[in-house]
């Protein structure tokens, strides 16, 4: 059994105070994005890494990642007007792959989150085979109600990778676009199509996501 890597760099640099998409931004020596892609080819037992690009982007993100893949290759697919509709066109594009059964579980990440490591996509794609869905959790802190109090005790905060079987994803993706859902992530999607126990991972808050100017240099810091 072969595993999926999703990676969304479809996203823009309005919030980050950028010209340019924020996974083009140079992090370290390499941009953002190829961070979190070359990361992803790394996971033991992945077979196929998808990289979904925003429209008018695929020259600007075929030159940033192919001083970095060496013998690697990645399928470049464009993405959509949402996150959602990136994530459906990953989906389709893996569709053969998931049918025919050579890919049993898709993790799918956010380009902007450069600092997953290895450990936590493998954990997280091993709790998707054991339990059917798996996402990164770290404990939310410093949450107020809009009371003044504080928040409830053992909240989290979800991140990515988030990764669940193949079947069910591909069931789940094909259900919302009949009916036009559009979701904030995929475990919102599999929340509303699919009968899957999906479980936290824990993870923590160096897997930090590139929002504002100030997430880059804090990730450069921990880089």
């Amino acid at each position: 059994m072969s595993a999926a890597v999703v990676v969304l760099g479809a996203g823009s640099g309005s919030r980050v105070g950028a010209e340019v998409n924020k996974v083009l931004l140079v992090l370290g020596d390499r941009p953002v994005l190829a961070h979190s892609v070359t990361t992803a080819l790394a996971v033991p037992g992945v077979r196929r890494v998808v990289v979904v690009f925003a429209p008018g982007e695929s020259d600007a993100v075929a030159d940033a990642l192919s001083p970095h893949l060496g013998d690697a290759e990645v399928l470049l697919v464009e993405g959509g007007a949402t996150r959602h509709a990136s994530e459906w066109a990953a989906v389709r594009a893996l569709r053969a792959e998931i049918g025919s059964g050579e890919i049993d579980v898709v993790a799918i990440h956010d380009g902007a989150r450069p600092l997953a490591d290895v450990a936590l996509f493998e954990a997280t794609l091993a709790a998707a085979r054991v339990h059917g869905g798996a996402i990164p959790v770290v404990p939310a802190s410093g949450l107020i109600r809009s009371d003044g109090t504080g928040a409830a005790a053992g909240l989290g905060v979800v991140q990515t990778p988030q990764a669940f079987r193949a079947p069910a994803l591909l069931a789940a993706h094909t259900a919302a676009a009949a009916e036009g859902f559009d979701a904030t992530d995929t475990a919102a999607v599999l929340d509303r199509y699919a009968d899957v126990e999906v479980a936290a991972v824990p993870s923590t808050s160096h897997n930090l996501k590139v929002t504002f100017a100030e997430d880059v240099a804090l990730a450069a810091a921990l880089l």
